[in-house]
């Protein structure tokens, strides 16, 4: 039996059985933009041995989150639009052919470009598996629906890189990308056959003058931070220009958006309180994460010696710690309200960062995983609970809209991250390939010294969310 969902939560009320296959479907979708994001890290040199190209690899990475943040605003409003289902189904799609494409590479200029199909299809996959819980769930389940999904991200921070080693080791890099097409077509399948969405669906004109700009604005900006200081000086003419051009992009982009019949990004998004202070902890989020996950194996491989496996299963314990908050944030929410469970969170994720300002060279693997779990517990009292505000705060036609700001939100942090703490390591230990075990331990320390500091603003950013209410409003939140 389908489940037919019209415009709340509500409406599923009663259908518990019907819903599990579609949470099923929700989670094998997220699973492949979660493990896609991890299964690659550990076949790069055997992907170059095949393909060359050494020097490009970086790009594999950043093309893949610039096609997938740039997309998820567009997304976000054709889901207002039309609805969930055709737009994740897309999704779904766009990233089985990258990942075929990929899979079938010749030379690293194409693998390159393939990646960025995967990240377009990413794009949507993303931002509706939440806005599709979202609908389905009545707010009491939201955050133990997003802590299930959450827990996906776990398992792929932990299995990514053994199933990528695998695959390069002793089948073939290829299958890195083909393993998707199966799973892919599991995933559609099971939402093709389980989720009848009866949406109120709209005629309207689409917004493609603001689209246009808005990928083009957000993805220079987005391009700048991710290869500034490294592909290019900072100050260099081309850095100047990316960053100038994306500006002055994005400026044209609001004056048409201020016009537009039905404009791509409202600009409403910018003028309720509780959407920019969710987006401004998901800037954060992405920051602080993107942070932790790179540099602490980093940190542990270069300074206390250990093996990638071992340090891998360190930081794991952010991502084990992220899920079991979550899953019991909706007790906490219910109980004393977000702004309340957003402080608790905001506290231990910036108690955790501070206490990796006492991790030293002689420090043990367990202090490094303790102080990554006290961050993840925060991040799932602090994530969860702002994005379900956000989504709560919203009738069905702008839920789609507000989740993916709160996801582009999360993708610019991320790539402020990557900007802010190269810089930093760079500033550290030069262009040595193989730093120094003191000078690495003296860059990370300055690293952990700034996630500290972006933990504190996120507990500021966490302040400004609204009470107890919940209510849709169209004027204010």
């Amino acid at each position: 039996m389908a489940i037919d969902v019209a415009d709340s939560a509500d409406s599923a009320i009663g259908f518990r059985s019907e819903r599990g296959p579609i949470l099923g479907s929700l989670m094998l979708s997220t699973g492949l933009v979660a493990l896609d994001s991890t299964i690659i890290a550990t076949a790069v040199l055997t992907i170059t041995d095949s393909l060359g190209g050494f020097s490009q690899f970086p790009w594999l990475f950043s093309i893949y989150l610039l096609a997938q943040a740039v997309t998820v605003p567009i997304y976000g409003k054709l889901a207002d639009t039309v609805g969930r289902k055709p737009v994740i189904l897309f999704g779904i799609a766009v990233f089985a052919l990258g990942s075929l494409l990929c899979g079938l590479a010749g030379n690293m200029v194409a693998l390159i470009i393939f990646r960025a199909v995967q990240g377009i299809g990413a794009g949507a996959i993303q931002p509706m598996t939440m806005v599709i819980a979202g609908d389905l769930y009545t707010l009491s389940e939201r955050a133990k629906v997003q802590g299930y999904l959450a827990s996906v991200w776990a398992m792929s921070a932990v299995l990514g890189p053994l199933v990528g080693g695998i695959f390069a080791e002793y089948i073939s890099w290829r299958w890195i990308f083909l393993v998707n097409l199966p799973l892919a077509a599991l995933a559609g399948w099971m939402l093709a056959r389980n989720f009848a969405e009866s949406a109120p669906r709209h005629r309207r004109r689409v917004d493609y003058l603001g689209a246009c700009l808005l990928t083009i604005g957000a993805g220079a900006l987005i391009l700048g931070l991710l290869e500034g200081g490294q592909a290019w000086a900072w100050s260099s003419p081309t850095g100047i220009a990316i960053f100038a051009g994306g500006v002055l992009v994005l400026s044209l982009f609001v004056l048409v958006e201020r016009s537009a019949e039905n404009p791509i990004l409202p600009l409403w998004v910018f003028t309720r309180r509780v959407v920019i202070a969710s987006s401004t902890v998901s800037v954060l989020v992405g920051a602080v994460v993107l942070g932790f996950t790179s540099y602490v194996p980093t940190f542990t491989q270069g300074v206390l010696g250990t093996g990638a496996l071992l340090a891998g299963l360190t930081v794991g314990a952010l991502t084990l710690g992220w899920p079991l908050a979550a899953s019991q944030a909706g007790k906490v929410y219910l109980r004393i309200g977000f702004r309340r469970t957003a402080l608790i969170g905001g506290g231990l994720a910036a108690l955790g960062a501070a206490s990796t300002l006492f991790i030293t060279e002689n420090s043990g693997i367990a202090q490094v995983a303790a102080s990554c779990f006290v961050v993840g517990t925060g991040m799932g009292l602090v994530a969860t609970p702002t994005l379900i505000a956000a989504q709560s705060s919203a009738e069905w036609t702008e839920r789609g809209v507000v989740t993916s700001a709160n996801m582009f939100a999360r993708s610019i942090g991320s790539a402020v991250g990557v900007a802010v703490f190269g810089a930093i390591v760079n500033s550290r230990v030069g262009n040595a390939d193989h730093p120094e075990p003191g000078a690495l331990a003296e860059a990370v320390h300055s690293v952990f010294v700034a996630l500290a500091a972006m933990a504190v603003v996120m507990v500021v950013a966490a302040a400004m969310m609204p009470g107890r209410k919940t209510r849709p409003d169209k004027t204010a939140a």
